[in-house]
């Protein structure tokens, strides 16, 4: 699930390997775009959050709501990956954003995915290779094969909040879970039952992940006894969730559920209850 800095370095000139750049600023849409265009891995494809890695909006479906499996598949088909290629995504903020990835990719039935330990600080740090060429893609052929029950929707966390043996995770700064400050979302506060933990709890000082262990005693404890298959994650919109879920899998502790509307979508029908605190 992680690749070390030193092991992409090995794999740059390897068609097998296909590298995503997922850096994005929720406050600053085009920042991730610009990024890309002053440096980035050697021979990686960007990959936006706002339009390959979300589908489109209705105003009711949340901020970044799932993409069709047929769509995703179709751009990474674009930029060569195939069922037997290795993809690796990264960012600069602790896999936020390539954790997104990740996750769609694994749900459109890749198994060879993983996140840069690291990412971007970490490769900069190290002095390894960087380019402003843009990789001309190989096209491939990759048919989605989703997984299913790896979603729930709104009515199925609407149901789960009120049975004691299911949790669902906001991965939100704890102020915004609370409700003390909403910066982007029209209405502020958490969905009645759900627990928090801050993705960045997940990692090192230095954006790379925390050990597994200790990921674990943490997760269990903060789940109480539920078991992970009953465990569901979100976020502002589907995002960061992603986070939470990838350390949970990366800790031992697999099967849990992503909400991808998450609390944008949540908090688009009035009739849907809210809780501050």
């Amino acid at each position: 699930m992680l690749v070390s800095t030193a092991t992409l370095a090995t794999h740059l000139d390897d068609p097998a390997w296909i590298v995503f750049d997922c850096r994005h600023d929720l406050a600053d849409p085009a920042k991730g775009a610009r990024l890309y265009a002053e440096g980035h891995v050697a021979g990686a494809h960007f990959a936006g959050v706002d339009t390959d890695l979300s589908g489109t909006k209705t105003g009711r479906n949340g901020r970044h709501p799932l993409p069709t499996p047929e769509a995703f598949a179709a751009f990474l088909a674009r930029h060569g990956v195939s069922e037997t290629s290795t993809v690796v995504a990264y960012d600069d903020a602790g896999g936020l954003y390539a954790a997104r990835l990740w996750w769609m990719a694994r749900w459109i039935g890749l198994a060879n995915v993983a996140l840069l330990d690291g990412g971007w600080p970490k490769w900069i740090a190290e002095r390894r290779a960087v380019t402003k060429e843009i990789p001309v893609p190989r096209a491939a052929t990759l048919r989605a094969r989703p997984t299913p029950g790896v979603l729930w929707d709104a009515d199925e966390v609407l149901r789960r909040i009120s049975e004691p043996t299911s949790a669902l995770i906001d991965a939100r700064a704890a102020e915004r879970y609370r409700g003390e400050v909403e910066p982007i979302d029209r209405v502020a506060g958490h969905i009645p039952g759900a627990l928090n933990r801050f993705y960045k709890a997940n990692l090192n000082a230095d954006l790379t992940l925390r050990p597994a262990a200790e990921l674990r005693r943490e997760f269990e404890t903060l789940l109480a006894g539920r078991r992970p298959e009953e465990v569901g994650h979100q976020c502002g919109s589907g995002i960061t969730a992603c986070a939470n879920l990838f350390a949970m899998e990366y800790a031992g502790l697999s099967g849990s559920k992503l909400y991808a509307g998450s609390w944008s979508e949540w908090i688009a029908d009035p009739a849907r209850p809210v809780a501050k605190g």
